[in-house]
């Protein structure tokens, strides 16, 4: 890594290596400089050594200029105001990597960002950038959400649809783009997903769920200004149209407009009730796009209307409001239930949800194994696939094993049923990885009774099973034979794992269950509302199960 040193606090030495391949990380700064250096120790903090940093002061008048010149190693740039874009693309021309990400000023990186994504582009030169997922700060508020899409192709007709990277400094660029792209200087805002459409119209692109960035949100965000995020949003995607070849990506790019402008009127909504005021700008974008939503602003606004509502209102005026928000009632009279987009026989995907963002489940599933992920170590089993070992376990697991039922796997290196397994030794895994399976095996104890026999002493089971859940429609579906509450795993793992320690958690709820059973994505539900547990709609159940 290009490693720098501060004037005042000296960062200490990282072994260099010529042989990698430099990535250039490119900071633009306008009137930042107070966040310039968690910037910098964020990227110091990565374990890739291969590393160059330049600042763009775009004209900054606060410190930072100061700032970056007391950091020996960091390129200082400055040019004249100009805007995000043009700064963007002044650090293109002096930028000497071969990559290139760009992180602004107020974010910053999270560990392994730069080996994950670098990865993906090393071992395919032909992919022009790679994404992955990121933290939500919200500064004000003192809270963190996270950002988590699953997007394992058709990625071009995916952006049509919205802007599923959501943050810049998750993407890695090969520099061979900015050979044919830059950022489009007439852009004040939405650059990046103007150059991402471009790019993944002609290019292919990867993306993945491992969290690269944090994203801080702040009053000074240029994001905040939402009419004229939407305004901007609609034009760049509207410079699409004329280049779509096909029906589907017509549909998309519809599909796009409506959700751009639902998600934005949506959170000015919830911006101007806050506030309890809406400006001329505000209120035209409202009439524009959803004018019911200023309807029932200034309706939410009458002072009197909610001690007139019990008086004077007849039930169907009372489902009207409860309709908008204004009446919050703990149930709709029997038999005039508003089934609303539920009201169908249907579900929206029948794919789990992995087309709308990612199953809902998934989030529980990734929660709980993040939770654990001190306990993935050593030798290691998975099912099907060691996508979660090496996610999750990282540098901790010394051999990763892959067990499949037949000899249809390629990467299995253990082929067998795991209800009956006498090749695989006793005592031989420090742990095992059973998720979303259990319910798949008709012997299910006797497949409990194998993870018991292999594990080493000391050795974890790390289990997930569904309870409320669809049936899938393909391969899985013809050996779907179970459920498994909370309760039943209790008795199961108090028969197996005699004289260990178990822990059964839970979570779902009405909300979830449902969600999850239309097909609803991941990011369409939002996380404190996944957060909230109902013992009556358990969604996901999770055991982890010591060897005693």
């Amino acid at each position: 890594m290009v490693q720098p040193e501060t004037k005042k606090n000296s960062q200490p030495e990282k072994a260099t290596q010529p042989e990698l391949p430099l990535v250039s990380v490119v900071i633009p700064c306008y009137n930042h400089g107070q966040y310039l250096r968690e910037a910098f120790e964020s990227i110091w903090q990565q374990d890739y050594p291969a590393i160059e940093v330049l600042v763009v002061d775009d004209g900054s008048t606060d410190n930072t200029r100061q700032v970056t010149q007391s950091v020996e190693g960091v390129r200082y740039i400055y040019q004249a105001n100009q805007g995000l874009s043009a700064a963007r693309n002044t650090g293109i021309l002096h930028a000497r990597g071969e990559f290139l990400v760009f992180l602004d000023a107020d974010d910053w990186l999270l560990p392994g960002a730069i080996s994950s994504n670098i990865q993906y582009l090393i071992q395919n030169p032909k992919l022009a950038f790679v994404s992955g997922a990121h933290d939500k700060v919200f500064e004000k508020e003192g809270y963190t959400q996270e950002e988590v899409w699953e997007v394992g192709s058709n990625h071009y007709l995916q952006l049509l649809q919205g802007n599923y990277i959501g943050m810049h400094a998750t993407v890695m660029y090969q520099r061979w783009v900015f050979n044919e792209f830059l950022y489009d200087t007439s852009l004040p805002r939405c650059e990046d997903y103007d150059l991402y459409l471009k790019v993944a119209r002609k290019h292919p692109v990867a993306h993945h769920t491992r969290k690269i960035a944090a994203y801080r949100l702040h009053s000074s965000n240029m994001s905040g200004n939402i009419p004229k995020m939407l305004e901007t949003v609609l034009e760049v995607l509207g410079r699409q149209q004329g280049l779509l070849t096909s029906p589907t990506e017509q549909a998309a790019f519809t599909k796009g407009n409506k959700i751009w402008k639902e998600y934005y009127c949506d959170l000015l909504y919830k911006k101007v009730t806050r506030e309890k005021t809406s400006s001329s700008s505000e209120a035209l974008t409202f009439l524009q796009h959803r004018p019911f939503l200023l309807v029932k602003f200034y309706l939410k606004k009458a002072a009197m209307i909610k001690s007139l509502i019990r008086k004077s209102t007849p039930a169907f005026g009372l489902r009207l409001l409860h309709k908008v928000g204004l009446y919050r009632r703990e149930a709709p009279v029997v038999g005039k239930v508003d089934m609303g987009d539920f009201g169908r026989t249907t579900p929206f995907s029948n794919q789990f949800g992995y087309d709308r963002g990612g199953p809902v489940d998934r989030y529980y599933i990734e929660n709980f194994l993040e939770k654990e992920a001190s306990t993935i170590k050593g030798r290691v089993l998975e099912i099907g696939d060691n996508e979660y070992t090496l996610h999750y376990g990282g540098k901790r697991v010394t051999k990763s094993d892959i067990l499949h039922v037949n000899d249809s796997n390629p990467i299995a290196t253990i082929i067998g049923d795991i209800s009956s397994a006498p090749h695989i030794p006793d005592n031989t895994f420090d742990c095992i990885i059973l998720t979303q399976t259990l319910h798949l095996i008709y012997d299910f104890k006797g497949a409990l009774a194998t993870c018991h026999r292999i594990l080493k002493p000391g050795g974890a089971l790390l289990l997930t099973v569904p309870y409320i859940t669809s049936i899938d429609r393909d391969e899985w579906g013809e050996t779907w034979y179970w459920s498994f509450t909370d309760k039943v795993l209790r008795k199961l793992m108090a028969e197996t794992f005699l004289g260990g320690k178990t822990e059964v958690g839970s979570f779902g709820n009405v909300l979830a269950a449902t969600a999850f059973l239309y097909g609803m994505g991941r990011s369409e539900i939002a996380t404190r509302e996944l957060d909230q547990y109902d013992p009556q709609y358990q969604v996901i159940n999770t055991v982890k199960a010591v060897k005693a």
